[in-house]
């Protein structure tokens, strides 16, 4: 398995994984609701913009030269912390024919390795409260809980 970083050719190969993570979400929140189907072409425009960010890059997770998910990973500084400079995995997703095979937690060794080479001094990572598996599989990869983030629609 490997990570390889994305280029304006693999648009359509992250904008449907994307759409498959937030539509997986969307049972979790009503703030995970997606609005139509206009989500991919906004989602695809996301990624471009992304593609030109120096702080985020976008990866498929390739396995016999097989694309079977991404990892969005987004690098952040806080200078006043002793624990200073964190790659946050933003989105991860393995196909889901593909889960439960050890390919989630070979993305997030391959995470940290990408980090150690940045410079890096710790990883952060964010899940809905309610998806179980997700919070499982961080907590089993060794992430331990440090915040909770509390959201509240305005109507």
């Amino acid at each position: 398995m490997e990570l390889v970083e994305a280029t304006r050719d693999d648009l359509d190969a992250l904008v449907a994984r994307w759409a498959a993570l937030a539509e997986s979400m969307e049972s979790f929140d009503e703030l995970n609701e997606l609005v139509d189907a206009a989500a991919d072409d906004v989602a695809e425009a996301g990624f471009r913009e992304q593609l030109d960010d120096e702080r985020v890059t976008d990866y498929l997770v390739v396995h016999e030269d097989e694309p079977i998910g991404y990892v969005k990973l987004r690098e952040d500084h806080h200078p006043s912390r002793q624990y200073a400079h964190a790659l946050r995995i933003v989105d991860l997703y393995i196909d889901e024919a593909r889960r439960n095979r050890g390919h989630g937690t070979d993305v997030v060794e391959r995470v940290k390795a990408v980090a150690r080479r940045r410079g890096c001094d710790h990883l952060k990572v964010a899940c809905d409260w309610r998806n179980d598996a997700a919070r499982r599989f961080y907590r089993d990869t060794g992430f331990r809980p440090k915040q909770v983030e509390y959201a509240q629609p305005l109507e």
